[in-house]
């Protein structure tokens, strides 16, 4: 019997579930997996991922199904909600279903977002442990990207303060950081804007190198990013020795393994490519795996956990972040390429709400109560904006994968407005299905399921939008073109002479091109919606992650430490007392 959504807030939803969650144990046998593949963690558990890869790794592949949307409102369309309630809707068909998603970083879950859990009955549990830090992992993140900065700024105040001959006697080797030139900053993982900017060392010699520097948001590090693509430890190893840190007074770049301290940032990662093992209210398993942060760190849920997830069920569900241009996009382009795993179905998550604020809607913001045009019948509004959807279905259809829309049904949508979506859906060739996961949870995603069933029974063509010899710029042009909808780009003086020197070295070749921009708007302006038409895109710079083996060109700025809004959710968050339970989370 599904929760009441109208009544029950998502932490007592996932309270009340929550007594009924299998424990570790429960998991291993239902999972069919030995002792040792299961790690308890307090009344979750690890997935042993070498152990269990080893295993199964000559199992055929189940069924591989990604969860994108179209371009979002602020408040999101539900890709995650729906993501949980197509694995309640396969289980409530007979699958063998399970998913990976992403772990939410402590800066939303306290801040505007909350805990990316999903809503209503299509919510997942340990909700506390899940908004709380889970098993570790981005505090693992945290430390190693902290303990890189912790060797570069005393290298620096060694070298300083040494000759030559004193660092040879320490067995170290002048490396002439720049200070002017540290890649890095330090890491911590709240929105705290106040911590951007600072000055480190300050007081005697013995006090540090006095420069400045700064803090980013730690799912924003290099770590993140490589550990969402690692394909097991020994590559986990091998980018985090090769992340550059700085670069010395000649331009030449300072690794991890130059410092000599990529070693021992593995040891805090190490256990970080075990998925942990959690599960929707009905009780389906999904791991959770890697983090937000859906630019220089892919946005996706890891290959590790798509590579088990494959083996151990029949149906496999992923989720990319932000909207189809940027996450699918990447999934398409980097995660796809560098896991070799091919997908069959992409459920393109759209909203009514979204398509009528394409349509010229008013402003939608966070906090603030919807307008009338968004919670009353306005088919007018709503099919001015539709053609935000058809863009986006014929993006994924040129990968050839099989595009599933889902109407992501909110209660204030009507019939009409229901099945005017779904008109131009299946116009434009893509299955349809209306869901209400959120309200009752498998029962609702039924006639969702059905669809990504029969989609997935269908053969794919699916093909890479570019190969890694086409030039950088020239990757550019085509995901400019032929995914946002632009006419062209435009190369600030900076970021064409970057890809001058990036396009003349062959080093480069395989380096995946990973979008920075808005994920607002098919442009770089968040303010265009719809599908704008007459548009360049403006390349500003090209950031270089080169243990993640990322170049990624920006069409506008961003910030690695986001800031904390006037109205937190921290606000309303807090602890019974008596049970010690976490009230206020959603």
């Amino acid at each position: 019997m599904p929760y009441d959504p109208t009544t029950l807030a998502d932490w007592q939803i996932a309270a009340e579930a929550e007594k009924k969650m299998p424990t570790p144990d429960g998991w291993r046998e239902r999972l069919d997996l030995t002792k040792e593949e299961v790690i308890p963690f307090g009344r979750i558990g690890r997935l042993d991922f070498l152990r269990v890869a080893e295993r199964l790794k000559d199992r055929p592949d189940g069924k591989y199904i990604e969860v994108t949307a179209i371009t979002p409102t602020p408040l999101g369309e539900g890709k995650t909600t729906t993501s949980l309630g197509l694995i309640e809707g396969l289980a409530k068909r007979g699958a063998n279903v399970g998913g990976c998603l992403r772990q939410p970083s402590a800066g939303p879950t306290f801040n505007i977002k909350g805990s990316a859990a999903g809503g209503g009955n299509a919510l997942l549990i340990p909700m506390t442990e899940f908004s709380l830090g889970l098993t570790g992992d981005i505090d693992n993140i945290t430390n190693a990207h902290n303990l890189g900065m912790v060797a570069l700024t005393s290298r620096m105040q060694h070298e300083f303060n040494y000759t030559d001959e004193q660092l040879a006697k320490r067995s170290l080797k002048r490396l002439n950081v720049d200070p002017r030139q540290v890649e890095m900053k330090w890491a911590m993982d709240f929105c705290a804007q106040a911590m951007r900017n600072i000055v480190i060392g300050l007081g005697g010699k013995m006090d540090g190198f006095l420069m400045e520097s700064g803090f980013q948001i730690s799912v924003s590090s290099e770590l993140m990013a490589i550990l969402s693509i690692a394909y097991d430890l020994a590559d986990l190893r091998r980018r985090i020795g090769e992340m550059t840190i700085a670069y010395d007074k000649r331009g030449n770049p300072v690794t991890c393994d130059d410092l000599e301290v990529g070693g021992a940032m593995t040891a805090w990662m190490r256990s970080t490519i075990n998925p942990t093992l959690c599960c929707t209210i009905e009780y389906q398993p999904v791991m959770i795996h890697a983090g937000p942060f859906a630019n220089i760190a892919v946005g996706q849920s890891s290959i590790i956990g798509d590579r088990l997830g494959l083996k151990m069920f029949d149906y496999h569900v992923t989720e990319s972040g932000f909207g189809a241009d940027i996450g699918f996009e990447k999934f398409w382009n980097v995660k796809s390429r560098l896991s070799g795993l091919k997908p069959h179905v992409s459920v393109l998550v759209a909203t009514i709400r979204a398509l009528k604020m394409h349509g010229g809607g008013p402003r939608v913001v966070p906090g603030r109560p919807l307008p009338k045009e968004y919670t009353e019948e306005n088919l007018e509004l709503l099919e001015n904006g539709i053609g935000n959807l058809l863009h986006h279905i014929h993006m994924v259809r040129k990968s050839g994968i099989n595009p599933v829309v889902c109407v992501n049904v909110f209660p204030t949508d009507t019939p009409d407005e229901i099945a005017t979506v779904r008109r131009y859906a299946e116009q434009a060739g893509a299955r349809c299905a209306v869901s209400e996961h959120w309200a009752k949870g498998g029962e609702g995603a039924l006639e969702l399921a059905d669809a990504v069933i029969e989609a997935s029974e269908q053969p794919t063509d699916f093909d890479f939008l570019y190969y890694l010899d086409l030039p950088l710029r020239q990757r550019v042009e085509r995901i400019a073109q032929e995914v946002y909808g632009a006419d062209g780009v435009e190369w600030s003086a900076e970021a064409a002479e970057k890809a001058d020197r990036f396009e003349a070295d062959s080093k480069f070749t395989d380096y995946q091109t990973m979008m920075v921009k808005t994920h607002l708007s098919l442009s770089h302006d968040p303010a265009l919606k719809g599908v704008p038409k007459g548009w360049t895109l403006p390349i500003r710079d090209i950031l270089l992650f080169s243990g993640a083996k990322f170049l990624c060109p920006m069409a506008g700025s961003i910030k690695l430490m986001p800031g904390t809004s006037s109205d937190p959710a921290y606000r309303r968050i807090d602890v019974d007392t008596e049970t010690g339970e976490v009230q206020g989370l959603f």
